[in-house]
């Protein structure tokens, strides 16, 4: 790459064209001068923080959990292999899960991020007031059972409001009330197909076809019948309906 960009640098030169100008760029490690200067790099430093942590907020704080390990069983339950692709089912797990969290991200902002863009509220207010529209979906989402845990593994009293509850432990416990929500639905999911695979064994047995493995012959039957019940609309509508 660098000997293409000196080839056409020569080459510009020599056929009379203007020479290019190549940017510098410096980077300066220093102690700040002034209180300004500190909050200035400090408030960079929490931005490139949250980027980085991000991905991982997405799994943890919203419905992405339930989405993709629903879609996951989904097509083990069918025996498709790789159809749909990963990519596939991650996008329409993200896309779910945006549609989804579109309000509570809409109210986080108005609540907390904007006034502190606005300069109207500082660093604690801003944050308390953005994540507590999440802390409210995480509370409606999770087991009493699997809250009680972590209070109790922490040694903790029992909150009086939702404010109260720290994010270190409603986090934890609303993907573990994610995981089971998943794995119920994922077992209802596997109910039918597992119907059509003893039932498709069991004829073959009768026919003497021991060596004709039984799957070839229940894929296409679990197809059509996902199909004919048109098991996406079904399957996307029961799982938003079940969050709360």
């Amino acid at each position: 790459m660098i000997r293409v960009f000196f080839l056409f640098l020569a080459i510009s030169t020599f056929l009379g064209a203007e020479p290019i100008t190549v940017p510098t760029m410096n980077f300066q490690l220093g102690a700040p001068d002034t209180p300004q200067q500190l909050v200035s790099s400090l408030n960079v430093l929490v931005v490139l923080t949250l980027l980085f942590l991000a991905p991982s907020m997405v799994l943890v704080m919203t419905t992405f959990t339930r989405f993709v390990i629903v879609f996951g069983f989904l097509r083990q339950a069918l025996g498709t292999q790789q159809v749909p692709p990963t990519q596939l089912l991650v996008m329409l797990a993200m896309i779910l899960t945006f549609f989804v969290m579109e309000p509570v991200g809409i109210k986080a902002y108005e609540n907390g991020v904007k006034p502190y863009m606005e300069e109207k509220i500082g660093y604690e207010e801003a944050f308390d007031k953005t994540t507590l529209p999440f802390k409210n979906f995480m509370i409606r989402n999770t087991r009493e059972k699997d809250l009680a845990l972590f209070f109790r593994i922490r040694k903790m009293e029992n909150p009086d409001t939702v404010a109260d509850v720290p994010l270190s432990v409603i986090i934890p416990a609303f993907v573990i009330s994610e995981l089971k929500t998943a794995f119920e639905i994922g077992f209802l999911l596997f109910l039918p197909f597992l119907v059509i695979d003893m039932v498709v064994a069991s004829i073959l047995m009768s026919m003497g076809m021991m060596m004709l493995p039984p799957i070839m012959i229940a894929l296409p039957f679990k197809i059509l019948v996902f199909v004919l019940i048109d098991g996406w609309n079904l399957l996307i509508g029961n799982l938003i309906a079940s969050i709360k």
